[in-house]
């Protein structure tokens, strides 16, 4: 009988007695039926929880489920970008892939129920059940087993990952417990009329505090600045507060208008010439996004492309949060179908970014290069630049970009599901006969040559990270290359956490 010790569970079953025995008959366990997931009992033993393969047992009992018709039970709660928009969308084409339909019922305002049915027999597969709700609100019903699935706009804070300890709910920063499911942007809105063509990060916060109150203070009109964000329990407005107001130690001004809904806030700056907003990439309706500008000159444009590379400093991704428990093989099938080109599409079509991996020859890199000549200093010579250019030449830039804390070698969410999506290009044979060149790359901060060979390491971390993933593939048909150039290619100004958290990378190159 193969036992497995540990937080396997799965969808809730009724507590009922259950006899487990051995095909051969020389074992037998008896205890309560905790959970069953079409594979693995967990059943409460005189030896504490137990996780047991079904494949090894016979079971006898009232709790005993019926192995031919077990139907998957999950239950979704999150950011109603993510519940009311996405997923019912790639719950429906998950389905029509596996010869299924969806029957959906509305059981409260806000909650409904997803009824996978196969279409051969009418028979039941699974059923989801989703909650729209707010990111706090998910990640809280997270930690209470409310739900098992949280659906976030923005990671959990400091309280929110020490709280999830103390509930026995684990490290939710690790890689097994979150999915990067697409990706989003905060973005700045003004009017279509309105002059503006950019604003620094420090303007930014600077307005939204209430400090800038007139457009001539940004080389604009005569004209009172009307502010407009995200209500403060939104995920949306948290990320707000954390990643423009935060880092300059400034809270919203009072007298901003909020919203609980991105289209209407992007609608409202559209009728006002003398409005700003920051609001969604993805919903940007009928108001126009204008870029963001480094006082070192550099611009940053949301596009699809900074945002997969995550070369845009406010980038922001869609984010599912999983139990430490084990969850039912069609659950666990839907979560990797988010990496699937059908789930690109429906993801795209929707007005996200989704993350399938696209390339851009170096030559369209000019601009890059002019900045990494406009910004090199004393500690990067000509002789840095040639070895960047020279590795460069010949090269095609691809869009996962892999990103750091501060002084550290640890990848962030997006970084690793880039990891993954890498890993599966080459157990497809996307790069058979080719060179991935992983190129690590510092923020200015601190010594020249210590942040170089900190750059050296990520690029080694990286490319080690994307071995573990490639468990399916012949790492032998490509070549893994690492070289690290330190501070020599900034993306970003220095001047801010955002600058700085962007040029601290490794790019994937393709020769």
């Amino acid at each position: 009988m193969a036992v497995l010790f540990g937080f396997l569970t799965a969808a809730p079953a009724a507590a009922q007695d259950v006899q487990l025995r051995s095909l051969d008959g020389s074992i037998e366990l008896s205890g309560t039926l905790i959970g069953f997931d079409g594979e693995y009992y967990r059943v409460e033993s005189i030896f504490g929880p137990l996780t047991i393969s079904a494949e090894g047992v016979t079971c006898r009992g009232p709790g005993c489920p019926n192995l031919d018709n077990f139907v998957a039970e999950v239950r979704f709660a999150g950011a109603p970008a993510i519940a009311d928009q996405m997923l019912p969308a790639l719950i429906a084409r998950f389905a029509a892939a596996r010869g299924m339909v969806v029957r959906r019922q509305i059981l409260a305002r806000n909650r409904s129920l997803f009824a996978l049915v196969r279409e051969a027999d009418e028979t039941i597969a699974a059923r989801f059940y989703v909650t729209s709700t707010t990111t706090d609100a998910a990640l809280q019903a997270l930690l209470d087993r409310d739900t098992d699935i949280a659906l976030a706009t923005r990671p959990p804070d400091a309280a929110e990952a020490e709280a999830a300890r103390a509930a026995d709910q684990g490290d939710l920063s690790l890689v097994s417990r979150s999915r990067v499911l697409a990706l989003d942007a905060l973005v700045v809105l003004v009017a279509p009329t309105n002059p503006a063509d950019a604003i620094t990060l420090a303007e930014l916060a600077s307005v939204f505090a209430g400090e800038i109150i007139n457009w001539g203070d940004l080389g604009g009109p005569d004209a009172p600045v009307a502010l407009h964000l995200m209500a403060e329990e939104t995920g949306h407005g948290q990320d707000v507060a954390a990643r423009v107001l935060g880092p300059f130690g400034r809270d919203a001004a009072p007298d901003v208008t909020r919203h609980t809904n991105l289209a209407d806030l992007a609608d409202a700056v559209a009728r006002d010439p003398f409005a700003i907003g920051i609001g969604s990439y993805a919903r940007p309706a009928n108001a126009r996004i204008i870029p963001l500008q480094g006082n070192c000159g550099f611009v940053q444009h949301a596009t699809e492309n900074s945002l997969k590379s995550n070369d845009y400093p406010l980038t922001a991704p869609l984010l599912a949060y999983l139990p430490v428990r084990r969850m039912p093989q069609l659950v666990r099938d839907f979560l990797r179908f988010f990496e699937s080109q059908e789930a690109d599409r429906v993801i795209r079509r929707l007005g996200f970014v989704n993350q399938d991996i696209s390339a851009q020859p170096m030559a369209r890199q000019g601009n890059r290069l002019a900045n990494a000549i406009l910004s090199a200093g004393e500690e990067t010579g000509l002789q840095d630049l040639q070895r960047l250019i020279t590795t460069m030449t010949g090269t095609e830039r691809l869009s996962p970009t892999l990103r750091f804390e501060e002084g550290t070698t640890e990848l962030d969410a997006q970084s690793l599901s880039a990891v993954s999506r890498l890993a599966r290009s080459i157990e497809q044979g996307a790069f058979d006969g080719r060179e991935l060149i992983f190129a690590g790359f510092s923020d200015g901060q601190g010594d020249a040559g210590a942040n170089l060979r900190l750059s050296r390491g990520r690029s080694e971390a990286v490319r080690l990270a994307v071995i573990a993933a490639s468990t399916d593939g012949d790492l032998n048909r490509v070549t893994l290359r690492t070289v690290g150039f330190g501070e020599a290619l900034p993306m970003a100004c220095d001047d801010t956490v955002a600058g700085r958290a962007v040029n601290r990378r490794v790019e994937v190159w393709l020769r």
